[in-house]
């Protein structure tokens, strides 16, 4: 019966996307087999679930096509001892994939950022596959992977599902997420509090696999640069994976130390392309899937064909056909499209933070300094939440930054947007608000 699972696997191979077999199906092992049933071993319960829910009937089928027999498909999970996991209690070790609660210095893994869920394409299928073959733990050249577009193109995504992919399989794995800008803050407050040691053991002996994004954040850094080249010495040294981001290449990164780039430069680097139309019709589709909205096929063509300049912008035209029909209780058609991407294409680029924050302060009255502020005044509190609302909104500015103009934190930023949605949802009056500043964004200029 084992060579019947082997075939079946070779089977299987044919139908599914090769990432999907090697991710789900490639570490599937044969236990045993009597009249009813062939039992196999996964690595985890996750890894369980994903095989019931997604595969069990096509696995059954080749088989049956085999054997000329109805067997029914056992998973069990595995401690790498030959036996059986003895847990079975789902509910608890389902939560290890969602990462929610994997945070360094303030930045958490998202727990949709997975390759499951992203759309692969020749834009990015070099990248794609050197992260799923890092994640995997493949044996490769090198050990980094540096991963380069200009904003909205992905890089997070794959560096935050090596993560998650990471974990999934190993939660004892120690993940370390963090951006250049929050490494360097890290690092500096050590210095102010004497704990410089502390630091440096923390990134050089408890870090098994370092997502570091954004690093064209780094000029005018040097102590961070000299500290992090040395941390990124140790760590290549003994082999542990690092993934890399920025939105230049390291020689083109200016005020970086020689050394640094050198590091940088030595892994592989990888680039990824704005996406194609027919990339773009799919990126919508899964997108709209995943996020529980129909979407006629005309829209989603016709968004397709005119938000081109990157994955976010094309976020941004899902959700503002989405939240416009609901907020407006009308279908979603041509006309409603064509009416949000003039927005997008004509006003984005218009439309800046210091815009939004003017438009609050004049419709508020209140400052641009209480708007930075640490007031907890609710007169102030709530337009600066409706202010960074409108920005994640109406701008193509990442949430770092975002929090950075009202002299926040990447984290507050979040709750501040998940406040206005909440609000958005139980108030009429918030939505009226929304709407009306909404307008006077979209206004011509």
């Amino acid at each position: 019966m084992e060579m019947i699972w082997k075939k079946t696997v070779n089977a299987l191979k044919d139908h599914i996307p090769s990432h999907s077999f090697r991710m789900w199906i490639e570490p599937l092992k044969y236990r045993q087999a009597d009249e009813d049933q062939i039992v196999v071993t996964c690595p985890n319960l996750f890894s369980r679930r994903r095989v019931l829910d997604n595969y069990a009937g096509a696995i059954e089928l080749e088989i049956s096509r085999a054997t000329g027999k109805q067997l029914k498909l056992s998973v069990e999970v595995s401690t790498g001892k030959g036996r059986k996991e003895t847990k079975t209690d789902e509910s608890t070790q389902l939560a290890l994939p969602n990462i929610s609660g994997h945070i360094n210095r303030g930045r958490f893994l998202r727990k949709d950022f997975t390759f499951d869920r992203f759309v692969v394409s020749g834009n990015n299928d070099f990248a794609y596959s050197a992260a799923l073959s890092l994640a995997f733990g493949k044996r490769t050249i090198q050990n980094s992977l540096f991963l380069l577009s200009k904003t909205g193109m992905g890089k997070s995504h794959l560096s935050q599902a090596v993560g998650n992919h990471i974990l999934a399989q190993s939660p004892d794995e120690r993940v370390f997420y963090v951006t250049a800008d929050s490494f360097s803050n890290e690092m500096l407050d050590a210095m102010r509090n004497n704990r410089l040691d502390q630091f440096k053991k923390k990134y050089r002996n408890t870090c098994d696999v370092l997502l570091l994004e954004d690093l064209h954040y780094l000029p005018g850094k040097k102590k961070t640069q000299v500290e992090l080249a040395l941390i990124l010495d140790v760590l290549l040294e003994a082999g542990k994976k690092i993934i890399f981001s920025s939105c230049l290449p390291p020689a083109d990164i200016p005020g970086l130390n020689d050394k640094l780039a050198s590091r940088l430069s030595g892994g592989l680097i990888s680039t990824i392309e704005p996406p194609n139309y027919r990339t773009r019709v799919r990126i919508l589709q899964k997108k709209s899937i995943l996020n529980g909205f129909t979407l006629p096929e005309e829209v989603t063509q016709y968004l397709a064909g005119e938000l081109l300049e990157d994955v976010r912008q094309l976020e941004s035209g899902l959700i503002g056909v989405t939240s416009k029909a609901a907020l407006m209780d009308v279908p979603i058609d041509l006309t409603l499209a064509e009416d949000v991407v003039k927005h997008l294409v004509s006003h984005r680029k218009k439309i800046t933070i210091n815009v939004v924050k003017t438009l609050i302060c004049r419709e508020y009255k209140v400052s641009a300094r209480d708007l930075l502020s640490r007031s907890r005044k609710q007169g102030i509190v709530e337009p600066r939440q409706i202010a960074i609302y409108l920005s994640r909104l109406f701008t193509d500015a990442p949430l770092q930054e975002i929090g950075r103009s009202f002299n926040r934190y990447h984290a507050t930023a979040i709750h501040s947007i998940g406040v206005i949605k909440r609000k958005l949802k139980e108030s009429g009056a918030m939505r009226k608000q929304i709407e009306l500043l909404s307008e006077k964004l979209d206004a011509p200029k």
